[in-house]
This record gives C-alpha cells, sequence and structure tokens, in this order.
C-alpha cells in the first residue's frame, strides 16, 4: 500500500515539480504509484499533457541522496510529514525500474493508495490510472528474461500504441497507452 497523509503539505508541490521537469504548465491527467519492497523509496508515476502532448513522468521519493551513477535527481521538497525528500527521475532510479519490470512481468501490483490522517488508517483512495501488463506481439519471448531493464516510455500515443513485447499498459478515464516495456 501506498500511504498518502491526508493532511500533509509538500512544497514544492508535485504539479510545480512536474512543471520544472517539463519546462511550462501541464495538466496532470492522473497518477499510479508502486510499493518498493524495502519500503523506502516512492514510486509514482504521471500521465500529464503539455500542450497537445501527453506525456509519461516517472519519479521516485527517497529520504537521502542516491549514491547511484546515472541517477538524475529532479529536485528536493519538504514533506510536512516525513521531512525532506530527494526527488528522481524514476526512469533513472535503480527502485522505480525494479518496481516498472516486475509490473510489465506481471510480478508487482500497483499499489492501494491507503490515506492516513494523525496517525490511523482513515481509507482508500482508487487511482486515476490503473496500470496492467501486456504481452504484446511477442509474447514469452523476452518475459522472465535475463535481467532487461524495463524502458520507460515518456512521450505517450493515443490510442494505445501497439506493444511488441511484454509491456505496461496505462488506462484511464478518456485513454490508454504503453508506459513501459522491456528493452
Amino acid at each position: 500500500m501506498a500511504v498518502v497523509h491526508s493532511s500533509a503539505t509538500i512544497r514544492p508541490t508535485k504539479q510545480e515539480l512536474l512543471e520544472t521537469v517539463l519546462d511550462g504548465p501541464v495538466e496532470i491527467v492522473g497518477a499510479y504509484r508502486f510499493d518498493d519492497p524495502d519500503g523506502e523509496v516512492g514510486v509514482e508515476g504521471f500521465l500529464v499533457r503539455r500542450d497537445d502532448l501527453l506525456q509519461h513522468v516517472l519519479f521516485s521519493y527517497r529520504g537521502a541522496i542516491l549514491a547511484e551513477d546515472g541517477a538524475r535527481l529532479v529536485g528536493t521538497m519538504e514533506h510536512s510529514e516525513l521531512g525532506p525528500r530527494w526527488i528522481y527521475d524514476g526512469a533513472t532510479d535503480p527502485v522505480a525500474v525494479a518496481c516498472v519490470r516486475r509490473a510489465i512481468l506481471g510480478e508487482q501490483a500497483q499499489a492501494v493508495l491507503e490515506l492516513w490522517e494523525d496517525g490511523r488508517l482513515v481509507g482508500t483512495r482508487e487511482p486515476a490510472v490503473r496500470v496492467s501488463p501486456v504481452a504484446g506481439d511477442a509474447a514469452g519471448s523476452t518475459a522472465g528474461g535475463t535481467g532487461d531493464p524495463a524502458g520507460v516510455v515518456h512521450v505517450l500515443r493515443e490510442p494505445e500504441e501497439a506493444a511488441s513485447g511484454p509491456a505496461l499498459l496505462a488506462t484511464w478515464d478518456g485513454g490508454r497507452a504503453v508506459i513501459a516495456r522491456l528493452d
């Protein structure tokens, strides 16, 4: 489950981070989350519109700086419940990439969003974006392979772009598109 602190404030907001990364105003179509099996890293994917382009942005949220070659720091935020967070481009964060890869292979479902307030569970919320694995045309050819990394798709094609192999399909009110595939 992904814990959402109902009364928390964050600065800058996720909207502001997305606008910084994409260099201008965006409309958030929806989001989804994955649970880090170790419970340390938040992984959240956003579908956003910038002008007429639908884009997929994957963030990872960490409580400390990631000392990993190739990891791209997007920025920092102050979370009123969790303290400082370092935000990375999830496509460059090994934990986020591993979550996406497991999801493509059907080994990890997206997280249930649990709403917490004052230290207690007050409910759950359905994500605006649902993700599910698809086999694609080459079903079985790379599934369960030798560690092929997940390729995060950044610019999405509507309607759904065909997957040539195992992929992750996002569905939201009014659309669907492949958001990641095995390379």
